[in-house]
Protein backbone atom coordinates (compact mmCIF):
# COMPACT_ATOMS: atom_id res chain seq x y z
CA UNK A 1 0.00 0.00 0.00
CA UNK A 2 2.94 2.29 0.00
CA UNK A 3 3.62 5.06 2.56
CA UNK A 4 1.04 5.35 5.15
CA UNK A 5 1.24 8.96 4.96
CA UNK A 6 -0.23 8.51 1.47
CA UNK A 7 -3.69 7.04 2.84
CA UNK A 8 -6.01 8.33 5.18
CA UNK A 9 -9.30 6.90 6.75
CA UNK A 10 -12.52 8.09 6.27
CA UNK A 11 -12.98 10.13 8.81
CA UNK A 12 -9.95 12.59 7.52
CA UNK A 13 -10.43 11.67 3.41
CA UNK A 14 -13.95 13.18 4.05
CA UNK A 15 -12.62 15.93 5.59
CA UNK A 16 -10.33 16.67 3.53
CA UNK A 17 -12.87 16.73 0.64
CA UNK A 18 -15.74 19.31 2.32
CA UNK A 19 -18.07 16.13 2.51
CA UNK A 20 -19.00 13.82 5.48
CA UNK A 21 -18.29 10.04 5.74
CA UNK A 22 -22.37 9.31 5.45
CA UNK A 23 -21.50 10.69 1.31
CA UNK A 24 -18.37 8.93 0.78
CA UNK A 25 -20.33 5.16 1.77
CA UNK A 26 -22.82 6.75 -0.57
CA UNK A 27 -20.32 7.09 -3.65
CA UNK A 28 -19.01 3.41 -2.51
CA UNK A 29 -22.49 1.57 -2.52
CA UNK A 30 -23.46 3.45 -6.19
CA UNK A 31 -19.57 2.55 -7.56
CA UNK A 32 -17.84 5.85 -8.13
CA UNK A 33 -15.35 4.63 -5.98
CA UNK A 34 -13.67 1.85 -4.25
CA UNK A 35 -11.73 2.34 -0.70
CA UNK A 36 -8.62 -0.02 -0.48
CA UNK A 37 -9.19 -2.53 2.64
CA UNK A 38 -6.46 -2.89 5.49
CA UNK A 39 -5.98 -6.45 6.74
CA UNK A 40 -8.07 -5.39 9.23
CA UNK A 41 -10.83 -4.43 6.88
CA UNK A 42 -10.57 -0.88 7.38
CA UNK A 43 -11.32 1.66 4.84
CA UNK A 44 -8.32 3.90 3.92
CA UNK A 45 -8.11 5.87 0.55
CA UNK A 46 -5.32 6.49 -1.30
CA UNK A 47 -4.10 8.98 -3.90
CA UNK A 48 -6.01 7.04 -6.96
CA UNK A 49 -9.36 6.76 -4.32
CA UNK A 50 -8.80 10.69 -3.03
CA UNK A 51 -8.54 11.88 -6.72
CA UNK A 52 -11.81 9.98 -7.91
CA UNK A 53 -13.49 10.77 -4.77
CA UNK A 54 -12.79 14.26 -5.67
CA UNK A 55 -14.11 14.41 -9.22
CA UNK A 56 -17.42 12.57 -7.77
CA UNK A 57 -17.69 15.66 -5.23
CA UNK A 58 -16.85 18.54 -7.67
CA UNK A 59 -19.44 16.72 -10.67
CA UNK A 60 -22.40 16.22 -7.39
CA UNK A 61 -22.01 20.21 -6.94
CA UNK A 62 -22.69 20.88 -10.63
CA UNK A 63 -25.26 18.94 -10.39
CA UNK A 64 -25.30 15.50 -11.92
CA UNK A 65 -26.88 12.77 -10.64
CA UNK A 66 -24.73 10.32 -8.67
CA UNK A 67 -25.50 7.70 -11.98
CA UNK A 68 -24.52 10.95 -14.33
CA UNK A 69 -21.19 11.23 -12.27
CA UNK A 70 -20.22 7.47 -12.64
CA UNK A 71 -21.27 7.12 -16.14
CA UNK A 72 -18.43 10.39 -16.53
CA UNK A 73 -15.98 8.25 -14.50
CA UNK A 74 -16.54 5.37 -16.76
CA UNK A 75 -15.51 7.58 -20.27
CA UNK A 76 -19.40 8.78 -20.85
CA UNK A 77 -19.53 12.60 -20.80
CA UNK A 78 -23.33 12.31 -21.55
CA UNK A 79 -25.08 14.93 -18.74
CA UNK A 80 -21.61 16.81 -18.44
CA UNK A 81 -22.41 19.93 -21.15
CA UNK A 82 -25.41 20.83 -19.78
CA UNK A 83 -24.16 20.56 -15.92
CA UNK A 84 -21.04 22.84 -17.20
CA UNK A 85 -23.57 25.19 -19.20
CA UNK A 86 -25.50 26.22 -15.88
CA UNK A 87 -22.18 26.02 -14.07
CA UNK A 88 -20.46 29.01 -16.43
CA UNK A 89 -23.97 31.06 -16.52
CA UNK A 90 -23.99 31.43 -12.76
CA UNK A 91 -19.97 32.62 -12.95
CA UNK A 92 -20.89 34.73 -15.89
CA UNK A 93 -23.13 36.43 -13.60
CA UNK A 94 -20.94 36.66 -10.60
CA UNK A 95 -18.12 38.54 -13.44
CA UNK A 96 -21.26 41.03 -14.79
CA UNK A 97 -21.73 41.52 -10.84
CA UNK A 98 -18.33 42.11 -10.02
CA UNK A 99 -17.34 44.22 -13.60
CA UNK A 100 -20.27 46.83 -12.50
CA UNK A 101 -18.43 47.36 -8.63
CA UNK A 102 -14.90 47.39 -10.78
CA UNK A 103 -16.30 50.19 -12.35
CA UNK A 104 -17.83 51.90 -9.52
CA UNK A 105 -14.59 51.69 -7.66
CA UNK A 106 -12.87 53.14 -10.70
CA UNK A 107 -15.32 56.02 -11.13
CA UNK A 108 -14.92 56.63 -7.09
CA UNK A 109 -10.75 56.90 -6.96
CA UNK A 110 -10.97 59.16 -10.10
CA UNK A 111 -13.31 61.46 -8.38
CA UNK A 112 -11.17 61.20 -5.21
CA UNK A 113 -8.13 61.83 -7.10
CA UNK A 114 -10.02 65.43 -7.84
CA UNK A 115 -10.53 65.97 -4.13
CA UNK A 116 -14.03 64.64 -4.24
CA UNK A 117 -15.71 62.87 -1.36
CA UNK A 118 -17.70 59.92 -1.41
CA UNK A 119 -21.64 60.65 -1.39
CA UNK A 120 -24.03 58.76 0.99
CA UNK A 121 -23.98 54.98 1.57
CA UNK A 122 -21.17 54.90 -1.64
CA UNK A 123 -18.52 53.00 0.50
CA UNK A 124 -20.80 50.67 2.09
CA UNK A 125 -22.57 49.96 -1.45
CA UNK A 126 -18.95 48.37 -2.15
CA UNK A 127 -19.10 46.12 0.44
CA UNK A 128 -22.24 44.41 -0.16
CA UNK A 129 -23.11 42.28 -2.92
CA UNK A 130 -26.70 41.49 -2.07
CA UNK A 131 -28.48 42.07 1.37
CA UNK A 132 -29.92 38.99 3.08
CA UNK A 133 -33.71 38.58 2.76
CA UNK A 134 -35.29 38.12 6.01
CA UNK A 135 -38.61 37.58 7.83
CA UNK A 136 -40.68 39.16 10.83
CA UNK A 137 -43.92 38.21 12.60
CA UNK A 138 -45.79 37.45 15.80
CA UNK A 139 -45.97 33.85 16.35
CA UNK A 140 -49.27 31.92 16.51
CA UNK A 141 -50.54 30.30 19.18
CA UNK A 142 -49.21 28.40 21.34
CA UNK A 143 -46.56 31.48 21.57
CA UNK A 144 -49.51 33.84 22.16
CA UNK A 145 -48.20 36.91 19.56
CA UNK A 146 -44.65 37.25 21.12
CA UNK A 147 -42.49 38.62 17.66
CA UNK A 148 -40.30 36.25 15.84
CA UNK A 149 -37.72 37.44 13.47
CA UNK A 150 -35.19 35.67 11.03
CA UNK A 151 -33.01 38.21 10.02
CA UNK A 152 -31.55 35.96 7.03
CA UNK A 153 -33.15 33.38 5.02
CA UNK A 154 -31.06 30.70 4.44
CA UNK A 155 -31.53 28.27 1.26
CA UNK A 156 -32.47 25.34 3.42
CA UNK A 157 -33.73 25.56 6.96
CA UNK A 158 -35.40 22.96 8.85
CA UNK A 159 -38.02 23.15 11.18
CA UNK A 160 -38.02 20.74 13.68
CA UNK A 161 -39.63 20.17 17.56
CA UNK A 162 -41.29 17.35 19.31
CA UNK A 163 -45.33 16.98 19.35
CA UNK A 164 -47.23 19.31 20.42
CA UNK A 165 -44.37 22.08 20.19
CA UNK A 166 -46.33 23.99 17.64
CA UNK A 167 -44.02 23.52 14.92
CA UNK A 168 -46.87 22.97 11.84
CA UNK A 169 -47.77 26.18 12.74
CA UNK A 170 -44.71 27.68 12.44
CA UNK A 171 -44.93 26.44 8.97
CA UNK A 172 -47.89 27.78 8.47
CA UNK A 173 -46.90 31.37 9.70
CA UNK A 174 -43.77 31.22 7.72
CA UNK A 175 -45.68 30.39 4.25
CA UNK A 176 -47.61 33.48 5.25
CA UNK A 177 -45.12 36.13 6.27
CA UNK A 178 -42.73 35.18 3.10
CA UNK A 179 -43.48 37.02 0.29
CA UNK A 180 -45.02 34.74 -2.50
CA UNK A 181 -44.32 31.65 -0.51
CA UNK A 182 -45.90 28.13 -1.26
CA UNK A 183 -47.27 26.23 1.51
CA UNK A 184 -46.99 22.13 0.56
CA UNK A 185 -48.89 20.91 3.74
CA UNK A 186 -49.83 16.89 4.20
CA UNK A 187 -53.08 17.22 2.02
CA UNK A 188 -50.57 17.00 -1.14
CA UNK A 189 -51.60 13.48 -1.25
CA UNK A 190 -55.25 12.35 -1.65
CA UNK A 191 -56.55 8.91 -0.43
CA UNK A 192 -52.79 7.76 -1.19
CA UNK A 193 -52.56 9.84 -4.71
CA UNK A 194 -50.90 12.05 -5.88
CA UNK A 195 -52.52 15.48 -6.30
CA UNK A 196 -51.07 16.59 -9.13
CA UNK A 197 -53.62 16.86 -11.79
CA UNK A 198 -52.27 20.36 -12.88
CA UNK A 199 -49.29 17.77 -14.54
CA UNK A 200 -51.80 17.09 -17.20
CA UNK A 201 -52.39 20.39 -18.27
CA UNK A 202 -49.12 22.09 -17.55
CA UNK A 203 -46.58 20.55 -20.20
CA UNK A 204 -43.46 22.61 -19.05
CA UNK A 205 -44.09 21.66 -15.48
CA UNK A 206 -44.86 18.16 -16.22
CA UNK A 207 -41.09 18.30 -17.85
CA UNK A 208 -39.53 19.68 -15.16
CA UNK A 209 -41.78 17.06 -13.09
CA UNK A 210 -39.67 14.36 -15.05
CA UNK A 211 -36.60 15.74 -15.08
CA UNK A 212 -36.29 15.93 -11.20
CA UNK A 213 -37.37 12.55 -10.81
CA UNK A 214 -35.05 11.19 -13.31
CA UNK A 215 -32.72 12.86 -11.49
CA UNK A 216 -33.41 11.36 -8.31
CA UNK A 217 -34.73 7.79 -9.39
CA UNK A 218 -31.13 7.63 -10.54
CA UNK A 219 -29.50 8.55 -7.31
CA UNK A 220 -31.73 5.88 -5.90
CA UNK A 221 -34.96 7.03 -5.05
CA UNK A 222 -37.95 4.38 -4.70
CA UNK A 223 -40.78 6.15 -6.93
CA UNK A 224 -44.46 7.17 -5.31
CA UNK A 225 -47.25 8.63 -5.58
CA UNK A 226 -46.06 10.86 -2.63
CA UNK A 227 -42.70 11.91 -4.31
CA UNK A 228 -44.52 12.95 -7.53
CA UNK A 229 -46.54 15.25 -5.37
CA UNK A 230 -43.62 16.41 -3.63
CA UNK A 231 -41.44 17.39 -6.62
CA UNK A 232 -44.82 18.67 -8.33
CA UNK A 233 -44.66 21.36 -5.55
CA UNK A 234 -41.41 22.13 -5.60
CA UNK A 235 -41.28 22.39 -9.30
CA UNK A 236 -44.16 24.74 -9.44
CA UNK A 237 -42.52 27.74 -10.81
CA UNK A 238 -44.33 31.05 -9.52
CA UNK A 239 -43.45 30.65 -5.63
CA UNK A 240 -40.70 32.65 -4.46
CA UNK A 241 -40.04 30.09 -1.04
CA UNK A 242 -41.54 27.30 -0.31
CA UNK A 243 -42.34 25.54 3.05
CA UNK A 244 -43.15 21.97 3.61
CA UNK A 245 -44.99 20.30 6.12
CA UNK A 246 -43.24 16.55 6.41
CA UNK A 247 -41.11 16.32 3.91
CA UNK A 248 -40.31 13.26 4.63
CA UNK A 249 -44.44 11.46 4.22
CA UNK A 250 -44.73 8.70 2.38
CA UNK A 251 -41.30 8.51 1.57
CA UNK A 252 -38.55 4.98 1.97
CA UNK A 253 -35.01 6.27 3.30
CA UNK A 254 -33.52 6.06 -0.62
CA UNK A 255 -36.06 8.67 -1.38
CA UNK A 256 -35.75 10.87 1.61
CA UNK A 257 -31.16 10.67 1.22
CA UNK A 258 -32.13 11.49 -2.78
CA UNK A 259 -34.33 14.34 -2.02
CA UNK A 260 -32.25 15.97 0.63
CA UNK A 261 -29.00 15.67 -1.93
CA UNK A 262 -31.56 17.21 -4.84
CA UNK A 263 -32.45 20.62 -2.55
CA UNK A 264 -28.58 20.99 -1.18
CA UNK A 265 -27.86 20.89 -5.56
CA UNK A 266 -30.21 23.19 -5.69
CA UNK A 267 -28.92 25.71 -4.02
CA UNK A 268 -27.79 28.91 -3.65
CA UNK A 269 -29.75 29.64 -6.96
CA UNK A 270 -32.84 27.81 -6.19
CA UNK A 271 -35.65 29.70 -3.90
CA UNK A 272 -35.24 29.10 -0.14
CA UNK A 273 -37.14 25.50 1.02
CA UNK A 274 -38.47 25.49 5.07
CA UNK A 275 -38.57 21.78 5.32
CA UNK A 276 -40.78 20.28 8.39
CA UNK A 277 -38.71 16.88 9.23
CA UNK A 278 -37.88 14.93 12.17
CA UNK A 279 -35.95 12.25 9.94
CA UNK A 280 -32.50 12.13 10.61
CA UNK A 281 -31.87 10.96 6.55
CA UNK A 282 -33.39 14.49 5.75
CA UNK A 283 -31.67 16.16 8.40
CA UNK A 284 -28.19 14.90 9.10
CA UNK A 285 -26.99 17.02 11.34
CA UNK A 286 -23.27 16.18 10.53
CA UNK A 287 -23.72 17.21 7.33
CA UNK A 288 -25.50 20.77 7.82
CA UNK A 289 -23.90 23.48 5.26
CA UNK A 290 -23.32 26.64 5.47
CA UNK A 291 -26.30 28.22 4.11
CA UNK A 292 -28.58 25.48 5.83
CA UNK A 293 -30.42 26.72 9.66
CA UNK A 294 -32.15 24.35 11.95
CA UNK A 295 -35.18 26.43 13.57
CA UNK A 296 -36.13 24.23 17.01
CA UNK A 297 -39.50 24.75 18.28
CA UNK A 298 -38.63 23.49 22.25
CA UNK A 299 -41.61 21.63 24.20
CA UNK A 300 -42.30 24.04 26.89
CA UNK A 301 -43.13 26.76 24.13
CA UNK A 302 -40.43 29.22 24.42
CA UNK A 303 -39.86 31.06 21.17
CA UNK A 304 -38.53 28.83 18.27
CA UNK A 305 -34.36 28.71 17.97
CA UNK A 306 -32.12 28.57 15.66
CA UNK A 307 -29.44 25.97 16.63
CA UNK A 308 -26.18 25.13 15.46
CA UNK A 309 -25.07 21.81 14.27
CA UNK A 310 -22.49 20.78 16.70
CA UNK A 311 -22.47 19.34 19.76
CA UNK A 312 -22.61 21.61 22.90
CA UNK A 313 -24.70 24.26 21.14
CA UNK A 314 -27.55 25.29 22.65
CA UNK A 315 -30.47 22.89 21.58
CA UNK A 316 -28.26 20.61 20.01
CA UNK A 317 -28.71 17.57 22.10
CA UNK A 318 -32.84 18.39 21.82
CA UNK A 319 -32.64 18.72 18.39
CA UNK A 320 -30.71 15.11 17.94
CA UNK A 321 -33.50 13.92 20.29
CA UNK A 322 -36.69 14.60 18.03
CA UNK A 323 -34.83 12.87 14.78
CA UNK A 324 -35.57 9.27 13.99
CA UNK A 325 -34.42 6.44 11.23
CA UNK A 326 -36.92 6.54 8.69
CA UNK A 327 -37.86 3.35 9.21
CA UNK A 328 -39.19 4.77 12.82
CA UNK A 329 -40.49 7.37 11.28
CA UNK A 330 -42.54 5.06 9.52
CA UNK A 331 -43.66 3.49 12.53
CA UNK A 332 -45.00 6.61 13.57
CA UNK A 333 -46.12 8.25 10.61
CA UNK A 334 -49.27 10.01 11.44
CA UNK A 335 -49.27 9.92 14.97
CA UNK A 336 -50.17 13.79 16.07
CA UNK A 337 -50.08 15.44 20.21
CA UNK A 338 -53.62 15.33 21.56
CA UNK A 339 -54.01 18.49 23.56
CA UNK A 340 -57.26 18.33 25.87
CA UNK A 341 -59.97 21.39 25.25
CA UNK A 342 -60.17 24.12 28.19
CA UNK A 343 -63.56 24.20 29.13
Amino acid sequence: MGSSTEFLNASDAASRLGVSAKALRLYEQRGLIVPVRTAAGWRTYGPEQMARAGESVAMRALGLSLAEAKRVLEGDPRGLDAALAAHQSVLEGRMLQLSGMMERLRLLRDRLRRGEAPGSGELAGLLVHEPAPGVAFDLPWPWGGEPFELSRVRALTYIIGPLGSGKTRLATRLAEALPGALFLGLDRLVDGLAATPRLDADAALRERVERTLGWLLEDGATASDALTALIAGLETDWPKAVVIDMIEQGLDQAAQEAVIAHLRRRRPAGRPVFAMTRSNAILDLAAVGPDEAILYCPANHSPPMLVAPYPGAAGYEAVAMCLASPEVRTRTEGVVAWRPQLA
